[in-house]
C-alpha cells in the first residue's frame, strides 16, 4: 500500500472521517509534512484548517530517531526508552531540546500570520503525514488538551504498531489507514515524500 502523494493520502483520510463531518472539524496538520495531508482532509469534511506547531527531539546522531518532541507553550513529551537505550548525555540532549525551541520560533513567526484558531468546544482533529515513533503527534495532543478541545483526533494515514500504541491514551479517537508491522520509516508509505518548503505550506493555509 502506497500513496501517490500527501494529497491523495489525505482524501482517503478525509474519507474515514466522514463520521465528523457535521461537528464543524478543526483540522490542525503539524508542519511541514502534515499540512497538505490536513488540507486535503479538509477539503472532504469542511470545517477549518490551521497548523499546530510542534518539533521533534532527535538523537544527535541519528535525527530520525525522537528522544521526545516540544511543543507551543512549553510542552515537552520524553520517548524514555529511547533515551535510556541511546545513553544521550544530558548536555547533547539540551543541545538538542535548545536547537528545536529556535526552530519553533522561527516557525511561529513564519506561518503565524494570523491569530491561532481557537481549540476550546471544538473538534479537533490532529493530521501528520504518519507516525513512525509518536513522540511529535503525543506531544500536539498535549498541546491541544491544554486548550479545552471538546474531543481529540489523531488522524494519519500511515503508523508504526509502536506509535499507535503510545499516542492512543493521549487522543479521544485515533483513525489509522495503515498500520505496517515493519514500517520503516513514513517515507516508505509514498511514491511522492518531497521535502516540503515553508512557502508551500505558507500556501495552503492561505
Amino acid at each position: 500500500m502506497v500513496y501517490p502523494d500527501r494529497a491523495a493520502a489525505g482524501h482517503a483520510l478525509g474519507t474515514a472521517l466522514e463520521h465528523l463531518r457535521d461537528t464543524d472539524p478543526l483540522v490542525l496538520g503539524l508542519p511541514r509534512g502534515g499540512v497538505p495531508v490536513a488540507a486535503a482532509v479538509r477539503a472532504v469534511l469542511g470545517g477549518d484548517l490551521d497548523v499546530l506547531l510542534v518539533r521533534k527531539l532527535g538523537l544527535p546522531w541519528q535525527p530520525e530517531l525522537a528522544m521526545g518532541a516540544l511543543g507551543e507553550g512549553g510542552v515537552v513529551v520524553l520517548n524514555r526508552d529511547v533515551v535510556d537505550r541511546s545513553g544521550v548525555s544530558q548536555a547533547a540532549f539540551l543541545d538538542v531540546e535548545q536547537t528545536e525551541l529556535a526552530e519553533l520560533a522561527r516557525r511561529q513567526a513564519m506561518l503565524r500570520e494570523r491569530d491561532p484558531i481557537p481549540l476550546a468546544g471544538r473538534t479537533v482533529i490532529i493530521v501528520d503525514d504518519g507516525m513512525a515513533t509518536g513522540a511529535t503527534v503525543a506531544a500536539a495532543c498535549r498541546v491541544a488538551r491544554e486548550q479545552e478541545p471538546a474531543r481529540i483526533v489523531v488522524a494519519v494515514p500511515v503508523s508504526s504498531p509502536e506509535a499507535a500504541r503510545r499516542v492512543r491514551p493521549e487522543c479521544d479517537e485515533l483513525v489509522c489507514l495503515w498500520t505496517p508491522a515493519d514500517l520503516g520509516g513514513v517515507g516508505m508509505a509514498y511514491a511522492d515524500f518531497h521535502q516540503l518548503a515553508d512557502a508551500e505550506v505558507v500556501e495552503l493555509l492561505r
